[in-house]
């Protein structure tokens, strides 16, 4: 492992460095010294935990490598007597599987789009981290009447300071994607009843530039279809940015639903 000071470390070494990591799973740990996001206030993992802890049979929706429900899965204490959960990148399906399978979860190998691989009413709590789309209308059919939905949603807008940056500036529609006013219309449209919506803007600071192509290759959706390649002359002015100025700062959305079926 490389220990010179990232500062000191040129451009080409910096980007070699985040090409050749591995970006599966939603374990963040590369990122330590180099990146840091401010977390939201309500802390998501443990109040799973808590709901965890008093469900039946519960689902966790596009679970990346099962690294969020895994710890609340070990901070409930009591766990679901059935649990499972899906997702759809080969890479992370084999990465939850090691991960959840000792903690008495299955992982199946489902699109992300509907329908679900589920009975109708099969589970009694269905949570889900970042989901690239909430799907309610399948959500609602595979909760048990009396079921809940429990998770925590990327926001409007989220790092778009770093989006433009490379994409140049977005449209207002762009802007209000993701509004959790219209995600709980959705919810409730699907005969969900929202019972809690909180929404956070937090900082997010990238102190070198291969925290920047790290987060970019991990992070698909921001910039589709990035590589280094295509962005060479964006991320060259970047890096020289960072070390005259410092961190380049964006801001996160983040926002909490519950509904209830």
């Amino acid at each position: 492992m490389n220990t010179t000071p990232h500062s000191e470390r040129s451009f080409e070494d910096l980007v070699r460095e985040a090409e050749e990591a591995d970006v599966s799973g939603w374990d963040f740990s590369w990122f330590e010294g180099r990146a840091t996001e401010q977390r939201p206030s309500w802390g998501y993992q443990r109040l799973l935990s808590e709901r965890l802890a008093k469900a039946g049979a519960a689902l966790d929706l596009q679970t990346g490598g099962g690294e969020v429900v895994a710890g609340a899965l070990r901070l409930a204490g009591q766990r679901p007597a059935l649990s499972a959960a899906t997702e759809s990148y080969p890479p992370n399906v084999a990465k939850a599987t090691r991960l959840l399978h000792p903690l008495g979860t299955t992982v199946v190998a489902a699109p992300d789009e509907p329908p679900f691989p589920f009975a109708d009413g099969a589970f009694d709590l269905v949570s889900s981290r970042h989901p690239v789309k909430a799907h309610f209308g399948e959500i609602a059919r595979v909760l048990a009447p009396g079921g809940t939905y429990f998770a925590q949603h990327v926001g409007p807008a989220s790092a778009f300071e770093l989006i433009e940056y490379f994409l140049g500036p977005l449209p207002a529609e762009a802007h209000r994607g993701r509004h959790p006013d219209d995600e709980s219309e959705e919810a409730q449209a699907a005969g969900l009843s929202v019972v809690d919506l909180r929404l956070e803007r937090l900082r997010m600071e990238f102190y070198d530039i291969g925290a920047v192509v790290h987060f970019l290759r991990k992070v698909v959706w921001m910039v589709p279809g990035f590589t280094v390649e295509e962005y060479l002359p964006q991320l060259r002015a970047l890096d020289e940015q960072i070390r005259a100025e410092g961190p380049f700062v964006a801001h996160s959305a983040r926002f909490l639903i519950e509904a209830r079926r």
